[in-house]
C-alpha cells in the first residue's frame, strides 16, 4: 500500500471510529436520560432536600391549615415498618402537602394551599419534582423554586374551563400530561422552550356536561416503546395509542368479570408487558396481559378486614421484589397504603394521620430505575 493509500485510509479509520463512538440520535433517544452512578438515582439526591439553604417555607409555597387531630389511634401491630418500611415522595388529595420521608422521617414537606388538588407526582434523578395539582402543573427543585409551571384554565365557563390531574417526566426537558376540557387533550410540553410540542384530543362523554370535566382523566403514561397509555375514568376504558395516535390495544368494562364494575383511575405498563390498573368503581387493582386475560385481580375485599381501605386504591407502584403498593384516601381508623405480595400476603399497612394527610400517590425512591426515562419506573 503506498504512501497515499495509507493516508487515505487512516482517515477513514478515524472518521468511523468517531461515527461509533459518538452514535446516531434519534427523537427517542434524544428523550433518555443518560445512566447515573447509581441504580436508584433518586436516593443519591436526598442531600439536596436537606442543605442548609432549603427553608422551612419558601416564597413559592402557599402555608396549609393542619389537619384535624387524630382521634384513633392505629393498631400497634400493623405489618411492615410504617414510615420506615420505605423511602417515599407521598402526595394525597384533600392535603396540600407533600412529604419526602427517608429513615421513617418526613425531611421535606412542600405545601400550596387550600383548593383541589395533589394526584401526581415524579421525583427526577436531578432532584427535581414534578407534580400536578388540578389548577395546574409543575416543576420545583429541592430547594423550592418553581422552574416550569403550566396552568389550567380554573373557570365556571364549560366550554373554557380545563383541570390537570396526570403528569409524567419525558427526560429532563419534556411533561407529558392531560388536560381535561372539551375536548380533553393529550400534551407533551417542552420546558426548555415553553413550546407545546404534541397536542392530541381525546374521547370524551357527550352530550356536554360540566360535571363530567373533572373525572375525565387521573392519569397518563408513555410506555418504554413510546406508545400512550391513556385511563379513561369515565368513558371506563384504557385506551393505548401509538405514536400516531392509531389505537393499538384497549381494556375496557366488556372484558372484566360480569361482577364487577370498572372505571380506570390509573393505568401503568409494567415491565413485563402487562398493564396494571386501578378500578376506582370495582374498588380493585388489575394485572392483564396483552391478550386481555386478568393474571391477577386484588379486591379490597381480598384483603383481612382490618386492612381493607375506606376508599377504594386510586393508584398503584409495582416494586422490584414484584410487590404492589396500593394507595387509598383513606380515612380515620383506615389505611392509607397497604403493601401485598404476589400471592396477596400483606406486608405493610401505613395508617399513619398524625404525621400524613390522604395517600393519592407516592414514589418509592429505592426502585432500581431513572424515573424520566419512560418504562424505568412503574408508578
Amino acid at each position: 500500500m503506498n504512501a497515499k493509500l495509507r493516508s487515505l485510509f487512516a482517515i477513514f479509520s478515524t472518521v468511523v471510529i468517531a461515527i461509533a463512538l459518538t452514535g446516531c440520535h434519534t427523537p427517542e433517544a434524544a428523550t433518555q436520560t443518560a445512566a447515573p452512578s447509581s441504580a436508584t438515582p433518586c436516593m443519591d439526591v436526598l442531600y439536596k432536600f436537606t442543605a442548609p439553604d432549603v427553608p422551612a417555607l419558601a416564597s413559592s409555597e402557599t402555608e396549609v391549615k393542619p389537619r384535624k387531630p387524630y382521634t384513633n389511634s392505629p393498631p400497634a401491630d400493623l405489618p411492615g415498618n410504617g414510615l420506615a418500611q420505605h423511602p417515599m415522595l407521598y402526595v394525597g388529595e384533600g392535603y396540600n402537602k407533600m412529604f419526602l420521608i427517608n429513615g421513617g422521617k418526613i425531611i421535606w414537606t412542600y405545601s400550596t394551599g387550600p383548593g383541589n388538588e395533589y394526584d401526581d407526582v415524579w421525583m427526577l434523578s436531578n432532584g427535581n419534582i414534578l407534580f400536578s395539582r388540578m389548577q395546574y402543573v409543575a416543576i420545583i427543585t429541592p430547594d423550592k423554586k418553581v422552574v416550569w409551571r403550566y396552568d389550567a384554565h380554573n373557570t365556571t365557563n364549560v366550554a373554557e374551563h380545563t383541570e390537570i390531574h396526570g403528569c409524567q417526566p419525558i427526560g429532563n426537558d419534556k411533561v407529558l400530561f392531560v388536560e381535561n376540557g372539551v375536548p380533553p387533550k393529550l400534551k407533551l410540553a417542552n420546558i426548555k422552550t415553553g413550546k407545546i410540542e404534541i397536542e392530541h384530543d381525546l374521547d370524551y362523554i357527550q352530550p356536554v356536561d360540566p360535571k363530567t370535566i373533572h373525572p375525565q382523566f387521573r392519569r397518563i403514561r408513555m410506555t418504554a416503546d413510546g406508545d400512550y397509555l391513556v385511563p379513561y375514568l369515565n368513558l371506563h376504558k384504557v385506551v393505548e395509542y401509538d405514536k400516531d395516535f392509531n389505537v393499538v390495544w384497549t381494556f375496557t368494562t366488556n372484558d372484566v368479570p360480569p361482577d364487577l364494575k370498572f372505571s380506570a383511575w390509573a393505568a401503568i405498563r409494567l415491565k413485563n408487558g402487562n398493564t396494571l390498573i386501578s378500578d376506582e368503581s370495582g374498588n380493585a387493582t388489575i394485572e392483564v396481559n396483552h391478550d386481555k386475560k386478568i393474571v391477577w385481580l386484588l379486591k379490597n375485599s381480598d384483603l383481612p378486614e382490618q386492612y381493607q381501605m375506606k376508599s377504594p386504591p386510586q393508584s398503584c407502584t409495582r416494586v422490584a421484589n414484584g410487590d404492589t403498593i396500593l394507595c387509598s384516601r383513606g380515612g380515620d381508623g383506615k389505611p392509607q397504603i397497604v403493601e401485598v405480595t404476589p400471592d396477596k400476603k400483606v406486608v405493610w399497612v401505613l395508617e399513619d394521620y398524625k404525621d400524613l394527610g390522604p395517600a393519592t400517590a407516592v414514589q418509592i425512591l429505592d426502585d432500581p430505575g431513572i424515573p424520566e426515562n419512560p418504562g424505568e419506573s412503574e408508578h
